[in-house]
Protein backbone atom coordinates (compact mmCIF):
# COMPACT_ATOMS: atom_id res chain seq x y z
CA UNK A 1 0.00 0.00 0.00
CA UNK A 2 1.37 3.63 -0.99
CA UNK A 3 0.27 6.34 1.73
CA UNK A 4 -1.80 9.02 -0.09
CA UNK A 5 -2.67 11.84 2.38
CA UNK A 6 -6.20 13.07 2.49
CA UNK A 7 -5.54 16.48 1.00
CA UNK A 8 -4.51 14.59 -2.49
CA UNK A 9 -7.51 12.20 -2.37
CA UNK A 10 -9.91 15.17 -2.07
CA UNK A 11 -7.72 17.20 -4.98
CA UNK A 12 -8.39 13.76 -7.11
CA UNK A 13 -11.94 14.22 -6.49
CA UNK A 14 -11.60 17.80 -7.27
CA UNK A 15 -10.09 16.90 -10.45
CA UNK A 16 -12.24 14.19 -11.34
CA UNK A 17 -15.17 16.10 -10.68
CA UNK A 18 -13.80 18.83 -13.49
CA UNK A 19 -12.79 16.57 -15.73
CA UNK A 20 -16.10 15.32 -15.92
CA UNK A 21 -18.03 18.65 -15.86
CA UNK A 22 -15.42 19.46 -18.47
CA UNK A 23 -15.69 16.53 -20.69
CA UNK A 24 -18.59 14.58 -19.77
CA UNK A 25 -18.94 10.82 -18.74
CA UNK A 26 -16.70 9.10 -20.88
CA UNK A 27 -17.63 5.74 -23.05
CA UNK A 28 -14.66 3.31 -24.18
CA UNK A 29 -15.24 0.70 -26.61
CA UNK A 30 -17.61 -2.40 -26.07
CA UNK A 31 -15.38 -3.99 -23.26
CA UNK A 32 -13.57 -7.29 -24.87
CA UNK A 33 -13.11 -10.90 -23.44
CA UNK A 34 -10.19 -10.91 -21.39
CA UNK A 35 -7.46 -12.53 -23.03
CA UNK A 36 -8.55 -10.18 -26.14
CA UNK A 37 -7.73 -7.26 -23.91
CA UNK A 38 -4.71 -8.93 -23.12
CA UNK A 39 -3.66 -9.12 -26.87
CA UNK A 40 -4.74 -5.84 -27.83
CA UNK A 41 -3.39 -4.21 -24.83
CA UNK A 42 0.06 -5.78 -25.98
CA UNK A 43 -0.30 -4.75 -29.40
CA UNK A 44 -1.31 -0.81 -28.49
CA UNK A 45 2.30 -1.18 -26.75
CA UNK A 46 4.24 2.13 -28.42
CA UNK A 47 2.00 2.82 -31.24
CA UNK A 48 -1.92 4.54 -31.55
CA UNK A 49 -5.39 3.35 -30.71
CA UNK A 50 -6.08 3.38 -34.61
CA UNK A 51 -2.79 1.26 -35.24
CA UNK A 52 -2.93 -1.29 -32.47
CA UNK A 53 -7.20 -1.47 -33.40
CA UNK A 54 -6.39 -2.42 -37.23
CA UNK A 55 -3.56 -5.13 -36.21
CA UNK A 56 -6.30 -6.72 -33.41
CA UNK A 57 -8.48 -6.76 -36.33
CA UNK A 58 -6.09 -8.12 -38.82
CA UNK A 59 -5.24 -10.67 -36.58
CA UNK A 60 -8.99 -11.78 -35.45
CA UNK A 61 -9.58 -12.16 -39.44
CA UNK A 62 -6.13 -13.84 -40.00
CA UNK A 63 -6.53 -16.40 -37.59
CA UNK A 64 -9.92 -18.22 -36.14
CA UNK A 65 -9.00 -18.94 -32.56
CA UNK A 66 -6.13 -17.90 -29.76
CA UNK A 67 -5.15 -21.24 -30.03
CA UNK A 68 -4.70 -20.99 -33.66
CA UNK A 69 -2.76 -17.58 -33.54
CA UNK A 70 -0.46 -19.54 -30.07
CA UNK A 71 0.61 -22.28 -32.84
CA UNK A 72 0.94 -20.52 -35.91
CA UNK A 73 4.53 -19.85 -37.87
CA UNK A 74 5.68 -16.37 -35.92
CA UNK A 75 6.33 -15.17 -39.74
CA UNK A 76 2.37 -15.23 -39.78
CA UNK A 77 1.75 -13.65 -36.86
CA UNK A 78 4.26 -10.94 -37.23
CA UNK A 79 2.89 -10.11 -40.99
CA UNK A 80 -1.18 -9.96 -39.22
CA UNK A 81 0.32 -7.55 -36.65
CA UNK A 82 2.78 -5.14 -39.03
CA UNK A 83 0.92 -2.40 -38.53
CA UNK A 84 0.68 -1.73 -34.80
CA UNK A 85 4.77 -1.16 -34.65
CA UNK A 86 7.55 -3.73 -33.62
CA UNK A 87 5.67 -6.70 -34.99
CA UNK A 88 9.08 -8.63 -34.92
CA UNK A 89 8.59 -8.08 -30.72
CA UNK A 90 4.94 -8.33 -30.16
CA UNK A 91 4.60 -11.17 -32.25
CA UNK A 92 6.43 -13.37 -30.63
CA UNK A 93 5.68 -11.95 -27.39
CA UNK A 94 1.78 -12.67 -27.98
CA UNK A 95 2.63 -16.10 -28.75
CA UNK A 96 4.15 -16.82 -26.01
CA UNK A 97 1.63 -15.29 -23.45
CA UNK A 98 -0.99 -17.17 -25.00
CA UNK A 99 1.13 -20.49 -25.07
CA UNK A 100 2.30 -20.18 -21.38
CA UNK A 101 -1.49 -19.29 -20.60
CA UNK A 102 -2.66 -22.07 -22.57
CA UNK A 103 -0.23 -24.53 -20.69
CA UNK A 104 -1.16 -23.29 -17.22
CA UNK A 105 -4.43 -23.90 -17.64
CA UNK A 106 -5.04 -26.23 -20.23
CA UNK A 107 -7.14 -23.55 -22.01
CA UNK A 108 -6.71 -20.02 -23.52
CA UNK A 109 -9.03 -18.29 -21.09
CA UNK A 110 -8.94 -16.08 -18.03
CA UNK A 111 -12.60 -15.98 -17.07
CA UNK A 112 -11.58 -17.51 -14.25
CA UNK A 113 -9.51 -14.59 -13.02
CA UNK A 114 -13.14 -12.94 -11.83
CA UNK A 115 -13.20 -15.17 -9.18
CA UNK A 116 -10.15 -13.66 -7.82
CA UNK A 117 -9.38 -11.10 -5.40
CA UNK A 118 -8.03 -8.24 -7.34
CA UNK A 119 -4.60 -8.07 -6.18
CA UNK A 120 -4.39 -12.12 -6.83
CA UNK A 121 -5.45 -11.80 -10.18
CA UNK A 122 -3.02 -8.62 -11.01
CA UNK A 123 0.35 -10.55 -9.60
CA UNK A 124 -1.44 -13.81 -11.78
CA UNK A 125 -1.29 -11.55 -14.68
CA UNK A 126 2.13 -9.51 -14.22
CA UNK A 127 3.65 -13.15 -13.85
CA UNK A 128 4.05 -13.31 -17.73
CA UNK A 129 7.03 -11.51 -19.76
CA UNK A 130 5.45 -8.90 -21.58
CA UNK A 131 2.71 -7.87 -19.05
CA UNK A 132 3.36 -4.70 -17.17
CA UNK A 133 1.40 -2.97 -14.30
CA UNK A 134 -0.16 -0.77 -17.22
CA UNK A 135 -0.98 -4.15 -19.46
CA UNK A 136 -2.75 -6.01 -16.18
CA UNK A 137 -4.57 -3.07 -15.12
CA UNK A 138 -6.21 -2.23 -18.32
CA UNK A 139 -7.16 -6.30 -18.25
CA UNK A 140 -8.61 -5.67 -14.66
CA UNK A 141 -10.46 -2.64 -15.31
CA UNK A 142 -11.84 -2.89 -18.73
CA UNK A 143 -12.33 -6.56 -19.18
CA UNK A 144 -12.67 -7.78 -15.68
CA UNK A 145 -14.96 -5.56 -13.82
CA UNK A 146 -12.15 -5.21 -11.33
CA UNK A 147 -11.07 -1.68 -10.15
CA UNK A 148 -7.35 -0.39 -11.26
CA UNK A 149 -5.89 2.57 -12.96
CA UNK A 150 -3.49 1.94 -15.79
CA UNK A 151 -0.98 4.68 -16.02
CA UNK A 152 -0.21 5.39 -19.50
CA UNK A 153 2.71 7.98 -20.90
CA UNK A 154 -0.47 10.62 -20.91
CA UNK A 155 -1.40 10.23 -17.65
CA UNK A 156 2.06 10.17 -16.25
CA UNK A 157 2.72 13.11 -17.95
CA UNK A 158 -0.68 15.14 -16.57
CA UNK A 159 -0.67 13.68 -13.02
CA UNK A 160 3.41 14.91 -12.87
CA UNK A 161 2.33 18.38 -14.04
CA UNK A 162 -1.21 18.67 -11.77
CA UNK A 163 0.59 17.60 -8.91
CA UNK A 164 -1.42 14.69 -8.06
CA UNK A 165 1.58 12.29 -7.81
CA UNK A 166 5.06 12.41 -6.76
CA UNK A 167 7.43 13.76 -9.05
CA UNK A 168 10.00 11.12 -7.72
CA UNK A 169 7.72 8.11 -8.48
CA UNK A 170 7.96 5.93 -11.71
CA UNK A 171 5.30 4.70 -13.69
CA UNK A 172 5.22 1.33 -12.02
CA UNK A 173 4.57 3.00 -8.89
CA UNK A 174 2.22 5.62 -10.39
CA UNK A 175 -0.07 3.10 -10.75
CA UNK A 176 -0.65 2.20 -6.64
CA UNK A 177 -0.57 5.33 -6.16
CA UNK A 178 -3.23 6.73 -7.96
CA UNK A 179 -5.15 4.00 -7.15
CA UNK A 180 -5.10 5.02 -3.60
CA UNK A 181 -5.50 8.81 -4.67
CA UNK A 182 -8.70 8.04 -6.42
CA UNK A 183 -11.90 6.46 -5.50
CA UNK A 184 -12.11 2.94 -7.12
CA UNK A 185 -15.66 4.04 -8.69
CA UNK A 186 -14.12 6.93 -10.61
CA UNK A 187 -11.05 5.33 -11.83
CA UNK A 188 -13.14 3.98 -15.33
CA UNK A 189 -14.15 8.01 -16.32
CA UNK A 190 -11.01 9.52 -14.44
CA UNK A 191 -8.26 7.27 -16.42
CA UNK A 192 -10.06 7.95 -19.77
CA UNK A 193 -10.64 11.66 -19.00
CA UNK A 194 -6.97 12.41 -18.36
CA UNK A 195 -5.77 10.71 -21.15
CA UNK A 196 -8.10 12.83 -23.19
CA UNK A 197 -6.77 15.75 -21.16
CA UNK A 198 -3.33 14.65 -22.13
CA UNK A 199 -3.89 14.29 -25.83
CA UNK A 200 -5.98 17.29 -26.53
CA UNK A 201 -4.61 19.84 -24.39
CA UNK A 202 -1.96 18.54 -21.87
CA UNK A 203 0.55 17.76 -24.98
CA UNK A 204 4.37 16.86 -24.19
CA UNK A 205 5.36 20.38 -25.40
CA UNK A 206 3.65 23.34 -25.71
CA UNK A 207 0.76 22.42 -23.45
CA UNK A 208 -2.43 24.43 -24.09
CA UNK A 209 -2.51 26.04 -20.64
CA UNK A 210 -5.09 28.52 -21.36
CA UNK A 211 -7.87 26.66 -21.97
CA UNK A 212 -7.23 23.92 -19.96
CA UNK A 213 -10.23 23.18 -17.35
CA UNK A 214 -7.94 22.51 -14.43
CA UNK A 215 -5.39 25.25 -14.86
CA UNK A 216 -6.36 26.96 -11.95
CA UNK A 217 -5.02 23.64 -9.54
CA UNK A 218 -2.37 22.48 -11.86
CA UNK A 219 1.35 23.38 -9.95
CA UNK A 220 2.93 23.21 -13.63
CA UNK A 221 0.50 26.11 -15.36
CA UNK A 222 0.95 28.00 -11.47
CA UNK A 223 4.42 27.96 -11.67
CA UNK A 224 5.23 28.60 -15.13
CA UNK A 225 2.72 31.59 -15.44
CA UNK A 226 4.21 33.48 -12.53
CA UNK A 227 8.06 32.99 -13.48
Amino acid sequence: MINVNPENRDFAIEIHRRLLAHFGDPQWRLALSPVDELVSTILSQNTNDINRDRAFTSLKQRFTTWEEVETAEPALVIDAIRIAGLANQKGPRIQKVLGDIHRERGELSLDFLKGMPRDEARQWLLKFKGVGPKTAAIVLQFSLDMPAFPVDTHIYRVTGRLGLRPKNIDVTSAHLYLENAFPPDSYYAAHLNIIRLGRELCHPSKPECLNCPVNDLCAYFITNSTS
